[in-house]
């Protein structure tokens, strides 16, 4: 008795350790791809070199190694650094925030096919946006690139501020929360198209390339904001990974357990909110990144938020780096425009493959 008692304990202490490992497997070969794909980028803006070449300029400039100017490398080193460098880590931030605040209101909301978009922050954000190029009204002192920024920033809060403002006042179930940002999504779209309906064709084209995403232009400067806010929000999702676990039991489930399920939704949305609003004010309106990086990796480890969380963050960097990449191969499509053509026979394919295996996304 004692020796079958053992060997299940230790079949399934082996089951957790091969469960840890591949885990820890995923996360590590999305790590490999990231670094993979920021070299390629890499030789797309300076391409007299070889992938090597291009890690070992990057680990030089790291390491403070100083080339002779003008040479082949110090050439290198002034492309790659000033234009390659920031257009990569743009594209990690964006892809590991909207892959995370995708994550988490897939877990508050349990609805599959919630994203960082479902409370309408993306048509907040593109109407603060178009409003700066059609019509000059810009919250910030000037009306240039800082102004067009600052009102997609401001913008894509306007929907989640309301949100969070009308749950104060009713109950707020996961049905609510997706019907109310669909009517604040239609109420922007609606003024969108006023904006864009009534200029000419310049500003008409100027306002669609930033409405379906793109990382052309990225510079070190619009970095601190997104890193801080990914960082810090990302840190706090991760911490409540457990809470989150719990709420996919349901509200009752969750409310038995201890957990004041209204204010901690309100706290989640405020973050994602932050989140989401820092990274789509600086590329415009990416879509699919935080539907499709959750399913993925909830299909490769399995439901534990502990661990969904850190593995989305790298699966949605890497999504956004091949398509950035890809996007610089045609032409620079904008990334938006690729992301979507990716994403969309991916999801289906999975939409597929969960409905053939469960009959159900879960």
């Amino acid at each position: 008795m004692n020796y079958n008692g053992n060997t299940d304990k230790e079949s399934v202490i082996s089951e957790y350790h091969r469960q840890i490992a591949r885990k820890l497997l995923v996360l590590a070969l999305c790590v490999i791809g990231i670094v993979l794909f920021v070299g390629l980028l890499s030789l797309c803006v300076y391409d007299n070199m070889t992938l090597a070449e291009a890690y070992e300029v990057i680990w030089n400039h790291i390491t403070g190694q100083p080339y002779e100017p003008r040479s082949r490398f110090w050439w290198a080193d002034r492309y790659i650094w000033n234009t390659a460098m920031p257009h990569a880590i743009v594209a990690i931030l964006a892809g590991a925030s909207l892959a995370v605040c995708g994550t988490l209101m897939q877990a508050i909301m349990g609805n599959p096919l919630a994203d960082p978009y479902s409370t309408g922050i993306s048509s907040g954000a593109c109407f603060g946006a178009v409003a700066a190029i059609v019509v000059g009204i810009s919250f910030a002192s000037v009306a240039s690139e800082v102004g067009l920024v600052t009102n997609a920033f401001i913008g894509a809060l306007v929907p989640a501020g309301l949100i969070i403002l009308i749950s104060s006042k009713i109950r707020m179930t996961p049905a609510t929360l997706i019907l109310l940002g669909t009517a604040i999504s239609y109420f922007f779209n609606s003024m969108i198209t006023y904006l864009m309906v009534t200029t000419d064709a310049d500003t008409l084209k100027s306002a669609y390339m930033w409405q379906i995403g793109s990382l052309d232009g990225m510079s070190w400067s619009y970095i601190p904001l997104m890193l801080a806010v990914t960082v810090l929000g990302s840190a706090f999702v991760m911490l409540m990974s457990r809470k989150l676990n719990v709420m996919s039991l349901g509200e009752n489930s969750a409310t038995s357990l201890g957990i004041d399920v209204q204010r901690f939704r309100t706290i989640c949305l405020v973050i994602m909110a932050f989140m989401t609003a820092s990274i789509v004010a600086f590329t415009g309106i990416i879509g699919f990144v935080g539907l499709v990086a959750p399913h993925l990796v909830r299909l490769l480890v399995g439901s534990d938020n502990r661990f969904v969380m850190p593995i989305s963050m790298a699966v949605g960097a890497l999504l956004l780096l091949i398509a950035d990449y890809l996007a610089y191969q045609l032409s620079n499509i904008p990334v938006g425009v690729v992301m979507s053509i990716i994403g969309s026979p991916v999801f289906l394919l999975l939409i597929m493959y969960h409905t053939r295996k469960a009959g159900a996304l879960y």
